[in-house]
């Protein structure tokens, strides 16, 4: 059996897998499922940027659930280092150990392997990642790659390029099977070239209107035709005006709901004002929309259909 028979049907094809993730309710362009595509084809590490809210770590928790794979997900920050990335010692355990060892007259034939093996360590996303024994590769999300240091960044890129960690006291741990890596970035800082060079690219934008509209029936499925559709408008609407955040689909999704769960049909200037709060997130942009303005721009909306 070839690696390619291997792989999980849904990998098999750009439709197969297109119609697998509309099937988990996330949809996608073709552009998008060819990147998806060719990541797991040629086993390279896909780097999804875009703003905020447009879908990129959804995508990796739908990839894993298509692949019948577990997600491992390195949330990134400023300060991230290898012990809260990669592994550290668990030191409450190992002085359990030297004590355990003195209590039985056993510490001066004590060597470092007794307390720096395997079993002191304490893996962490990456590691994790490459320690996978169930016999399927982990999607491995290293979620906002942007906002960590250089320094890790560079690190990053010595894992992605042999999936393998030293551990000085242990020795090389290398992947049976390398993880499907996801990268995302909402591009607060460029991305070192080193590390792009490493991954397939593919920039995610807003979703046209009628790509909008058919996420909220699918993520939002009580939502009466006409409120997603009106929604999606006013959405889209607000992405043309000077504000401070423009929302993203995620916020979409919650006003959906949110206006579903409030018992409303249609949008009305007094429900938009009640809740510009949950699809806007600075209260300058509140201020700015609330009253005179929202009203014009359902207008707007209504009149473009």
């Amino acid at each position: 059996m070839t690696d390619r028979d291997a792989r999980p049907a849904g990998t098999r094809s750009i439709d197969a897998l297109t119609e697998d993730f509309r099937g988990r309710d996330y949809i996608a362009d073709r552009s998008l499922m060819t990147a998806v595509f060719l990541a797991l084809e040629l086993g390279r590490p896909l780097l999804l940027e875009g703003e905020a809210g447009v879908g990129k770590t959804e995508l990796a928790k739908v990839l894993a659930a298509s692949l019948g794979a577990k997600l491992i997900r390195l949330q990134c920050y400023e300060g991230l280092d290898v012990n809260t990335a990669v592994y550290e010692w668990n030191y409450p355990r190992q002085m359990l150990e030297i004590r355990l060892l003195e209590a039985r007259g056993e510490a001066e034939q004590a060597t470092a392997r007794d307390i720096f093996g395997s079993d002191f360590l304490i893996r962490r996303p990456l590691l994790q990642a490459l320690e996978v024994h169930d016999g399927v590769a982990p999607v491995l999300l290293i979620d906002e790659i942007d906002r960590a240091d250089e320094e890790f960044e560079a690190y990053l890129l010595e894992i992605l390029s042999d999936f393998q960690v030293t551990v000085p006291e242990i020795g090389t741990i290398k992947a049976e099977l390398p993880p499907r890596v996801i990268l995302t970035s909402n591009r607060t800082r460029e991305v070192h070239d080193a590390l792009k060079r490493r991954c397939l690219y593919h920039w995610i934008d807003y979703p046209t209107a009628q790509k909008e509209y058919e996420i909220v029936l699918a993520r939002v499925p009580a939502a009466p035709e006409q409120l997603a559709r009106e929604v999606v408008g006013f959405v889209h609407r607000l992405r043309e005006a000077d504000l401070t955040k423009v929302p993203g689909i995620a916020e979409t999704l919650d006003w959906a709901a949110a206006l579903l769960s409030l018992g409303a049909r249609e949008l009305s200037p007094e429900i938009i004002d009640e809740t510009l709060g949950v699809v806007l997130k600075y209260e300058e942009d509140i201020r700015q929309v609330r009253g005179e303005q929202s009203k014009r721009m359902l207008t707007e909306v209504a009149a473009r259909g």
